[in-house]
């Protein structure tokens, strides 16, 4: 029997060289993403305690925090905006040089927000110079969460994309664990130091997590398949006309993460106006979504890595028949004025069900499209995703409260249709966890040879 082959040092070394640049570019990931969504949480947070009173005085109280939301929905609306930007670019030019700008676009725009003059000063330049912001906002994480997902999944080979794309995913609850306590923290002042300069502390700290996260991707090389496009001059002209001329794939990418969005905005942003106006203390609530944050940081990546078992499909519609499933119990438990309970409502339906159903996101959109566009297709898929499910549903949900009584009933409706969207659309979304990145290129339905990858 013949002894087996020592290893290659050469080989070796290089191997070593791909696992820690791998595993930085998921640090980076993780921490850009994370310091994106807790600028924008952060916004949905503050804008249910106090932006309607500081921007839209004198309206009536639930007039104030509609209008306060119609200017988070606005940055929900420059998303998709900011997916075909800085995927053009990240498409033609290279995705690393694109998530610099994206991080510090969000980190300037927030922390200009946290400088803003209120109403009470410069009377409507207030809310205009606010949606101003909330529009950049809005721009740079349309750019960010495409383009910090496929570095890692274009990084990570072919066995565990699923998993290490989860690294992505954990900055969305990273970036919601830390502005939850960061307002924890600053709610707890007496109400009228909070109203007067206490909320704008979140923001303003946002410098130094952009300092954070603009150092790490500082490390990070450029996306491994990105560069062999390059090389070959394969990039695509035009990225987005690519896209829409095939639109099947970006219609499944936009509608398979609806359900995702919906749960996440109305039991996260929403439910700190609905819970405070029945009586729930701003703290309680506040601690309810930093425990669901903590439980959604050990769920996403089991959820991701399962989908490299047995598939992506599986996963999402586990996620979203539990997300469904759970909308009325979930809203039951909220009305019962329980903190305990509040706190197991919100991790039920957000750290688990809503974290089950986002997991396999970050894969599947990536797989769904060919490298010469991979950042605009799974960018605007994601945006237009959010747009839909997360956008208007915090406004449309305070409506729909307001002219039933203040019963909470169309919330768990609104859950239970975004989860119904996902759950339909895994049916015509191709399994792809087990191929490689450009047979997992062709839109579901399509001839492989039909897709340029």
């Amino acid at each position: 029997m013949s002894p087996s082959p020592l290893p290659n040092p050469a080989e070796q070394a290089e191997q070593a060289l791909r696992t820690r640049q791998l595993r930085r570019v998921a640090l980076s990931g993780l921490l850009g993403t994370a310091v994106e969504f807790y600028d924008f949480l952060v916004y949905g947070t503050v804008a249910a305690l106090v932006f309607g009173e500081l921007f839209f005085p004198g309206a009536d109280p639930a007039v104030g925090t509609i209008a306060a939301f119609g200017t988070f929905a606005a940055g929900y609306v420059a998303r998709p905006l900011g997916g075909i930007v800085f995927g053009h670019f990240g498409d033609r030019l290279g995705r690393k040089s694109m998530l610099l700008l994206t991080m510090g676009l969000m980190g300037g725009a927030s922390f200009l927000i946290g400088l803003l003059p209120t109403y009470e000063t410069i009377g409507v330049w207030a809310p205009v110079l606010l949606i101003t912001l909330r529009v950049l906002q809005g721009i740079a994480i349309g750019g960010e969460w495409g383009g910090a997902t496929l570095m890692v999944v274009e990084h990570a080979g072919e066995r565990r994309r699923g998993l290490w794309s989860s690294f992505t995913q954990m900055g969305a609850p990273l970036g919601s664990l830390l502005s939850s306590l960061v307002v924890t923290m600053v709610v707890a002042m007496p109400r009228e130091q909070f109203a007067a300069w206490g909320w704008r502390v979140p923001f303003l700290l946002s410098v130094v997590l952009l300092g954070v996260g603009l150092f790490v991707r500082l490390q990070v090389v450029e996306s491994p398949l990105f560069t062999r496009v390059k090389k070959d001059r394969g990039q695509a002209r035009l990225p987005l006309l690519e896209v829409v001329r095939r639109p099947r794939a970006l219609v499944l990418a936009a509608c398979v993460g609806i359900g995702a969005f919906t749960a996440q905005s109305l039991l996260t942003s929403y439910l700190i106006s609905y819970a405070t106006g029945i009586g729930y203390p701003r703290p309680q609530v506040l601690t309810a979504l930093t425990v669901s944050a903590a439980v959604a940081l050990v769920v996403l990546p089991c959820a991701s890595a399962l989908s490299d078992r047995v598939g992506r499909r599986p996963v999402v519609l586990a996620g979203a028949v539990a997300s469904a499933a759970l909308a009325f119990p979930v809203l039951a438990l909220v009305d019962s004025r329980s903190p305990g309970l509040l706190i197991l409502a919100v991790v039920l339906g957000h750290g688990i069900a809503q974290s089950v159903m986002y997991g396999p996101l970050g894969a599947l959109l990536t797989e769904m499209f060919g490298t010469r566009v991979r950042y605009t297709g799974a960018s605007l898929g994601y945006q237009l995703a959010t747009l839909i499910g997360a956008g208007f549903s915090p406004m449309i949900a305070g409506s729909l409260v307001a002219a039933n009584g203040g019963s909470g009933t169309p919330v768990a409706l609104l859950i239970c249709g975004g989860a119904a969207i996902t759950a339909v659309t895994v049916w015509f979304v191709r399994e792809t966890h087990q191929e490689t990145l450009g047979e997992a290129a062709v839109p579901a339905g399509a001839r492989k040879q039909e897709v340029a990858s």
